[in-house]
């Protein structure tokens, strides 16, 4: 049904009756104008930086929150671990590590560089790999490691940033932002800070093309640079 409305000289409008089936006069499936405003999202030029995890403490709640979830338990484990993207993570199959041992070395193609990188293997990370593999609902040696049940095939990074946000929430742990880059960024922020590793290895290890732009994406420049004046003269 529609109505014609008598509006000022110069004005014209037409209203039409839909239906309260949530379809237009088409048969499609009405689109609302008004989306809800996502208040998360940055203001245009802006950015939300993604943190680390920095206390040891709320490392150890959200291993404790996954002792029952192997996979993720393993997926956490490995990505703070390491310091490969979440599509590296998302790429290892079963048959690259159903055979290391601690010591061993695990090679993955980055996805930027396209060059390999190595990663030695500690106790802690092939401890939960054994874990999730021995009740791994598909593990043949050319099956994605980390599974989704849903898409019987390899996690997405968007998922991998919601799971990472929700291990964090249900961690309780400080802090305003997180995502995929945490994992990576906590292995990098306990290297340089409870570990003293020099910047330009951790600078090697990210592919980061200066100093400042790993201190930057560890979240610790303003730190350091505070620590400065620490010393009284």
């Amino acid at each position: 049904m529609s109505i014609c409305l008598d509006l000022p000289f110069g004005f014209s409008a037409l209203w039409r009756a839909e239906p309260k089936n949530g379809l237009n006069h088409m048969g499609q499936h009405r689109r609302s104008k008004f989306r809800a405003k996502n208040y998360n999202h940055p203001k245009k030029g802006a950015s939300i930086k993604v943190e680390p995890i920095r206390q040891i403490e709320e490392i150890a709640r959200i291993k404790a929150n996954l002792a029952d979830q192997p996979r993720d338990l393993c997926l956490f484990t490995l990505g703070i671990n390491t310091a490969y993207r979440a599509g590296e993570l998302l790429s290892i199959s079963v048959g690259q590590v159903d055979y290391l041992r601690p010591g061993d070395r695990l090679d993955i193609k980055q996805s930027k560089s396209g060059k390999y990188r190595s990663v030695t293997m500690n106790r802690t990370v092939m401890a939960t790999i054994r874990n999730w593999l021995s009740v791994h609902p598909n593990p043949v040696r050319d099956a994605p490691l980390f599974w989704s049940r849903k898409s019987r095939s390899a996690l997405s990074v968007s998922a991998v940033n919601a799971l990472v946000k929700k291990w964090c929430r249900e961690a309780g742990v400080l802090g305003q932002n997180f995502g995929s880059h945490t994992l990576r960024k906590t292995w990098g922020y306990h290297q340089r800070v409870h570990n003293n590793q020099p910047i330009p290895l951790l600078m090697v290890a990210y592919g980061h093309s200066t100093q400042a732009q790993t201190l930057d994406y560890l979240c610790i420049q303003d730190d350091e640079i505070a620590d400065l004046y620490g010393m009284e003269l």
